[in-house]
């Protein structure tokens, strides 16, 4: 019986399908398709996170993001811009939730 994925999976997905008796078709993406594709993995990693809170989910998350990385800018460059951003307006440490202004 066939079971249609249509989605962007880790490299070695198709040696545990092979594994398990079954057969992978796969192919490999362009860049616009990888791009395309990881911020839609992107998505469903968030997705599953809000759902699970725990900590594979936020590993999954974390390796897309790792992907994206590559293809968007080069890591050092997109260190860069976290760092002048943690630099410019902080980072997370104090854990300071905004709940309203005044004028």
């Amino acid at each position: 019986m066939r079971k249609t994925f249509n989605k962007l999976v880790r490299d070695k997905i198709p040696e545990i399908i092979t594994a398990h008796g079954e057969i992978a078709t796969v192919r490999t993406l362009d860049d616009d398709e990888f791009k395309r594709e990881l911020i839609k993995k992107l998505g469903e990693e968030y997705r599953e996170f809000l759902e699970d809170n725990s900590s594979e989910e936020l590993a999954d998350i974390i390796e897309v993001v790792e992907a994206l990385k590559s293809i968007i800018a080069t890591p050092a460059e997109v260190e860069r811009i976290r760092a002048e951003k943690a630099e410019q307006r902080g980072t997370f440490e104090h854990r300071i939730f905004l709940e309203y202004t005044d004028d």
